[in-house]
């Protein structure tokens, strides 16, 4: 049975993280192996949580997966709280990435032109690292204009014109330039007006091909959706799909679960009810 290392952290509430990962990569017939990087009551769009920082004991899963002779075909790690969770996870990544091994980064930092509470220049710095090391890295526009240093202000003011996607493919293109590997970015969350409506979409950009799919943007923005796209992608791809056929897969995965919780007024950080779509992933 193929396996994915899921480094993450383990919400009680908030669907996302691990309990996003996990469920999503099971159903997709791999066996999901989560190395936890924090365990918290509930995500941190809460009012109040409790978290337990797990940075000193990453280490254990990846000696302990070594002695016990294990490999993965996948690696995906998500939000990481700190530089020194960057160097766990590229000391995870020398131990167990090889040329078979498909490496998912989401270089979680922050959101529509706001940095998280944990950023720091040093966290930039290690996810820069960490970055060029992936096979696939799934920035918003916030992060992937971090990640090259371009201004995400300036960029947005041309979102309602022509050539909105070519600039940002033209940022791809710097940060594909300095990846170690034939990397794909798969950028998520774009926002645009075509034909007078609002749309959402997701564009994959790589030195061979570009992919862009869209859908109608509700006007909410729901806990774990970026862990469940991001989940989807990474199992897909082990699986044998394209990228082309993980997008669509993880599209219309969401799509339905998304537009159910906006329409029910779900509060956004509970997340979407993603368990009864589960099937669509088959």
């Amino acid at each position: 049975m193929k396996r994915i290392a899921l480094i993450n952290d383990l919400s009680g509430f908030g669907k996302c993280s691990l309990t996003a990962a996990i469920p999503v990569i099971s159903v997709l017939g791999i066996q999901a192996c989560p190395l936890p990087t924090a365990i918290l009551t509930a995500q941190t769009g809460f009012d109040d949580y409790y978290c337990d920082d797990y940075t000193n004991r990453m280490d254990y899963f990846t000696e302990k997966w070594k002695q016990m002779g294990m490999t993965f075909e996948g690696i995906h790690s998500g939000y990481l709280a700190s530089a020194k969770q960057i160097e766990k996870v590229a000391h995870f990544l020398q131990n167990f990435k090889d040329k078979h091994t498909l490496y998912l980064a989401d270089p979680v930092m922050g959101d529509h032109g706001e940095t998280y509470d944990v950023f720091s220049e040093e966290l930039l710095a290690g996810m820069k690292e960490l970055t060029v090391r992936a096979d696939v890295i799934t920035p918003n526009l916030t992060e992937l204009c971090l990640l090259v240093d371009e201004s995400y202000r300036e960029l947005i003011l041309y979102r309602c014109e022509d050539d909105y996607l070519d600039r940002i493919q033209g940022i791809c293109q710097k940060l594909l330039a300095k990846a170690q590997t034939e990397q794909t970015i798969i950028v998520t969350g774009i926002l645009r007006k075509k034909d007078g409506e609002e749309k959402i979409g997701n564009f994959a950009v790589s030195n061979q091909d570009t992919y862009y799919i869209e859908t109608p943007y509700t006007g909410m923005g729901f806990s774990g959706t970026g862990d469940l796209f991001s989940s989807v992608i990474c199992g897909t791809l082990v699986n044998g799909l394209t990228v082309r056929e993980a997008m669509e897969k993880a599209t219309d995965f969401l799509q339905i679960a998304i537009k159910e919780a906006s329409e029910a007024k779900i509060p956004q950080v509970h997340g979407v009810h993603f368990e009864k779509y589960l099937s669509r992933l088959l």
